[in-house]
C-alpha cells in the first residue's frame, strides 16, 4: 500500500488529476487509466497503463 502523504503528492502524468489507490492500481478517473503497482514502487508510465471504463 502507498503511504497516504505519498498519494497526496502523486498526479496523473497525462490529466496531471490525483489518483485514487485501489487493490495494486493507481486510478485516475480523469484520463481512464489504471497505473500498476510493483513491489510497492508505483510506475507512473502511459505505456504501462491499461485503459478502464
Amino acid at each position: 500500500m502507498i503511504e497516504p502523504e505519498l498519494l497526496e503528492l502523486l498526479v496523473c502524468p497525462k490529466s496531471h488529476a490525483p489518483l485514487e489507490q485501489v487493490g495494486d492500481e493507481l486510478i485516475c478517473k480523469s484520463s481512464g487509466l489504471a497505473y500498476p503497482i510493483q513491489d510497492g514502487v508505483p510506475i507512473l508510465l502511459e505505456q504501462e497503463a491499461r485503459e478502464i471504463d
